[in-house]
């Protein structure tokens, strides 16, 4: 049964714009890279211009004049984002416009003291500056980043352990000072996990893990493409996982004893004293990041014996992901993984072969602690051209091809 002209024209507006994300195209490429006929190139840019959504931003070719040398582009500012990564000691933003180019951005720090009222304040606060420094008088979509778990059902924040009181509420907060904006929360590690499938380390793989290093430890599973959150949004909380070196087991309030004492910043620092390597003050980047980094480019015995003994217990929580998922590839991300770079990634990944007959490739993050506000971004992004563009392939059957053309 053949698409209908309605279904066949949004099909083909979706394809166009798609294509024009990644920059200006004229009439006669967007025909061209879409291979659709030039009477229907020419309705679609006709009906996406009239709509708002895309307009002339130049002229391309030798001539630089006439219809034909018109580039098309999409209205970047039909709509401004925000990306939140919301930490237990403060909160970064960054406001995009719709094609994702960074405006502005900021961040303060909330101390574990700050109550739960002043802590709401400073973060909106700090929201609403960044929106005003980037010129948008209102937010389409924002996205956040964010420790703990994610209720599948209703995409609210759930009450973790350990967690302060301001993160559960600052939906709600966000919500109420931007009443028109779509807010959308997500954990913290699985943003990290697209973020390094786009534009990082696992670039190109449809299947893979990120094993996050930062103050806490955590996953992100990608198989075949989608991010696997779990019945209860807890697909990677791999710091409760019981794992031998420990001196109990992990219980339903606390990952003390699980693998969070093997691989935490506080085990790792810990870690760092038994070889005698120095520990530096307390500060917003994780006093392990700072160890493992400088014990990277150290070339002391102590230094090279702390990353072996550190990668012997990285990789029991990396042979425990790769037995039960076989994903083929780990990324060392969060500010540990990223200090520990392809030196610690090479250290794992050797062990991983002594100790399991499954092919697993370990990479590390080249995002690092950046990779949440980028996932967040584009988490925002996505959903906020799904509902400008409106509906793409969905709801066409899959015997169709991807592009079906309007019929004359």
């Amino acid at each position: 049964m053949p698409a209908s002209p309605s279904t066949a024209r949004a099909i083909n507006d979706r394809l166009a714009l798609r294509l024009l994300q990644e920059g200006p195209l004229t009439a006669g490429q967007l025909k061209q890279l879409t291979g659709l006929s030039r009477p229907t190139v020419a309705d679609l840019v006709e009906r996406l211009t009239a709509s708002g959504l895309i307009a002339v931003v130049g002229e391309s070719g030798e001539q630089r004049r006439g219809p034909n040398a018109r580039l098309y582009g999409i209205v970047a500012d039909l709509a401004h984002l925000a990306a939140l990564d919301v930490r237990t000691e403060g909160v970064a933003v960054v406001v995009s416009d719709l094609l994702g180019e960074v405006l502005a951005e900021a961040s303060v720090p909330i101390g574990g003291d700050t109550g739960t009222e002043p802590a709401l304040e400073q973060a909106v606060a700090l929201v609403e500056r960044a929106a005003k420094e980037a010129g948008a008088d209102r937010l389409h979509t924002v996205g956040i980043g964010a420790p703990g778990l994610i209720a599948p059902a209703t995409g609210e924040l759930r009450d973790s352990t350990g967690l302060p009181e301001w993160h559960r509420r600052l939906v709600a907060a966000l919500q109420e000072r931007f009443p028109d904006a779509r807010v959308i929360v997500e954990n913290e590690t699985n943003l990290a996990a697209l973020a390094e499938q786009r534009d990082g380390a696992a670039h190109g793989r449809d299947t893979f893990v990120l094993l996050w290093l930062g103050h806490g430890t955590g996953a992100a599973v990608i198989l075949d493409g989608a991010l696997r959150r779990g019945a209860s949004g807890g697909t990677g909380e791999i710091g409760f996982l019981p794992v031998p070196g420990t001196d109990g087991l992990p219980s339903a309030t606390g990952c003390e004893g699980g693998f969070h004492s093997l691989a935490g910043s506080a085990a790792i620092t810990d870690l760092a004293r038994e070889y005698g390597i120095p520990v530096p003050p307390a500060g917003h980047e994780p006093q392990a990041a700072v160890i493992v980094r400088e014990a990277v480019t150290s070339a002391g015995t102590a230094a090279a014996r702390f990353l072996d003994a550190l990668a012997d217990r990285v990789a029991v929580g990396v042979a425990s992901v790769a037995a039960v998922l076989d994903p083929g590839c780990v990324v060392l991300g969060g500010e540990v993984g990223q200090a520990g770079g392809e030196v610690l990634a090479a250290r794992v990944e050797a062990r991983i072969r002594r100790m399991s007959p499954l092919p697993t490739e370990v990479r590390c993050s080249t995002l690092g602690g950046g990779a949440v506000l980028r996932g967040a971004l584009l988490t925002a992004r996505e959903s906020a051209q799904g509902e400008l563009f409106g509906p793409g392939e969905s709801g066409v059957p899959a015997e169709y091809p991807h592009l079906v053309p309007v019929p004359p």
